[in-house]
């Protein structure tokens, strides 16, 4: 599960961001000392951080400067102070991406899955796999969506993680079988199409409906 630092004074801004995003299979833990953002930073060791410029005691530039002499994890601006010099500055002092005040939460949720699949995937470091609002953890094994999360069998995990892997591109019945049978289960034409049944349950249960689609005659994909 990737984590966010939360660095945002506006007690209304900072529950919704934190409830949207945490909806969404982010652990997010909200900045609570104003003056010690470095230290909260350190302690929990996000992998990215939202960051507002306009802060108590120290804006935004100085605790982005701080937290580059440290670290590389990715920071991400979120702010009404939107004119091209505050834009710029941000960059150039370490930001990776600037976000407009008011914003939309999909918008502001895509920018956070475009930052982290650029960071981690390039790193080859990938725990978690993301694709249309679906987010399969790697390590626990569950899967996360818009409406909440569900545990997987360890089937429903092989399957959606090989569609996952190859997302936007059909994947054969065989094929899943053959991925199947590698981890040594059980597997034939029947059983595949009950465990694809009960895994399209479950991504519906989670706010994913019509992501998994069935192409006939050639297999499975998700869209």
């Amino acid at each position: 599960m990737y984590k966010i630092f939360l660095v945002e004074d506006d007690k209304v801004i900072r529950r919704t961001v934190a409830e949207h995003l945490s909806m969404w299979g982010y652990e997010v833990r909200p900045a609570q000392d104003f003056t010690h953002i470095l230290d909260e930073f350190l302690e929990f060791s996000p992998h990215l951080v939202l960051l507002d410029i306009g802060l108590p005691c120290f804006n935004g530039y100085h605790w982005v400067q701080e937290i580059r002499r440290r670290s590389k994890t990715p920071v991400v601006f979120v702010s009404s102070a939107s004119d091209n010099l505050n834009i710029v500055t941000a960059i150039e002092l370490g930001g990776d991406d600037f976000i407009v005040k008011p914003f939309d939460l999909t918008v502001l949720t895509a920018k956070v899955q475009a930052v982290l699949r650029r960071t981690y995937s390039l790193q080859g470091s990938v725990d978690v796999l993301e694709h249309g609002g679906a987010l399969l953890d790697l390590g626990t094994e569950h899967l996360s969506g818009p409406a909440g999360k569900s545990e997987l069998t360890k089937n429903e995990f092989r399957i959606l993680r090989v569609l996952m892997e190859n997302a936007g591109h059909p994947v054969s019945r065989n094929d899943l079988m053959v991925r199947l049978w590698e981890s040594e289960s059980f597997i034939d034409d029947n059983t595949l199409t009950v465990n694809v049944s009960r895994l399209r349950r479950k991504l519906e249960s989670v706010g994913l409906e019509g992501l998994l689609v069935t192409k006939k005659g050639v297999g499975y994909v998700l869209e």
